[in-house]
């Protein structure tokens, strides 16, 4: 199979002035064949970092627990929490050291720095970072980018650009056969208590 084979999902992130929302769809495929309707590809890494991924489901496993247990050994060795940026810088490092036996998957990051600034960067496997407002990778990329493109705003509130991920998600569902069966979501806002985040899934 090619990668493109493997690489069937569709995930979307959007950042505004104080929140970054994550978002992917809920099918496992191999190919035309669909192993499994309730796949998680959106990961609370911490309380103000998330991912979302589209790829090899084992490759997307794997990133999400080296990256979590990176942050954990870092909080622990140096006492504060790691940044935003570093995380992703980290991550980036970790996927272009496996270049030549890439993970099969590319990656949105994103979350809440301590000085409250909000924070998305789109990976590709090799780790390429590129920092951006609203990003879409997967399968189902070209149909959800035109969605976020038409209707992305630099003043949506939180509400608004977690319908608009919603939105993204199912225009891509409806054209892109190896997407599919629900959206998971994360939102991670910054309060005046703090950084709060909630998940959530939904059934289509």
């Amino acid at each position: 199979m090619s990668y493109q084979d493997y690489a069937g999902a569709t995930a979307v992130g959007i950042r505004g002035k104080d929140y970054v929302v994550l978002a992917a769809e809920k099918r496992i495929s191999y190919g035309g064949f669909i192993v499994s309707k309730s796949g998680k590809k959106v990961y609370k890494i911490t309380d103000y970092i998330g991912i979302a991924l589209a790829g090899l489901f084992a490759d997307m496993q794997a990133i999400s627990k080296m990256l979590r247990a990176e942050i954990e050994y870092h909080s622990l060795v140096v006492g504060r929490r790691m940044s935003v940026r570093a995380a992703a810088k980290l991550l980036a490092n970790i996927l272009y050291s496996n270049k030549y036996f890439p993970f099969l998957s590319e990656t949105l990051i994103g979350g809440i720095e301590p000085d409250g600034t909000p924070r998305l960067y789109v990976m590709d496997p090799l780790g390429s970072l590129i920092e951006d407002d609203y990003a879409a990778i997967g399968s189902g990329a070209p149909v959800a980018i035109g969605v976020l493109e038409k209707d992305y705003r630099s003043d949506l509130d939180a509400d608004a650009a977690r319908q608009l991920a919603i939105d993204a998600i199912k225009a891509a569902i409806a054209r892109d056969a190896i997407s599919g069966d629900g959206i998971d979501l994360l939102v991670i806002k910054r309060t005046d208590k703090g950084v709060e985040s909630k998940d959530e899934s939904i059934r289509l």
